[in-house]
């Protein structure tokens, strides 16, 4: 992991109808640094159901991910956007099993979204945001 975890929050969501780009924005909990992460379609209409706590009918990816955690006896602690080459953002899922720590590389759009399906904390090496806000 790179410097000292930085906890975030998800501060905004933009679905742009005309693009197959959409941003998240990340915000300092104890601050006001924020920086724009581009993802999906799927993981933004994910992200955006579960703020807006609308239900689905079947449980979509995110969720059917935290039930497999939870029925192999792990639980989310939280998850970690750790790295930054070329403009892509590296993340890890942070499962705690057996008192073990087990990182999982992960996308950070899919790392976010099942943060926000299990609401678990979002961190982001301070390093990662100095160099987001200077991009």
């Amino acid at each position: 992991m790179g410097a000292v975890p930085v906890q975030m929050d998800l501060a905004r969501i933009i679905i742009n109808e005309n693009s197959d780009q959409h941003i998240i924005f990340l915000k300092e909990v104890d601050g006001e640094r924020m920086f724009p992460i581009v993802i999906g379609i799927f993981e933004a209409t994910s992200i955006d159901r579960r703020v807006k706590n609308q239900p689905t009918a079947r449980p979509l990816t995110h969720d059917l991910l935290a039930s497999v955690i939870d029925a192999l006896g792990g639980e989310l602690q939280d998850i970690h956007v750790n790295e930054l080459h070329n403009h892509t953002y590296y993340a890890k899922l942070r499962v705690r099993r057996d008192g073990e720590l087990i990182e999982i590389d992960s996308r950070p759009s899919d790392a976010i979204a099942l943060a926000v399906a299990v609401d678990v904390p979002i961190y982001v090496a301070e390093d990662i945001i100095d160099e987001a806000m200077n991009q």
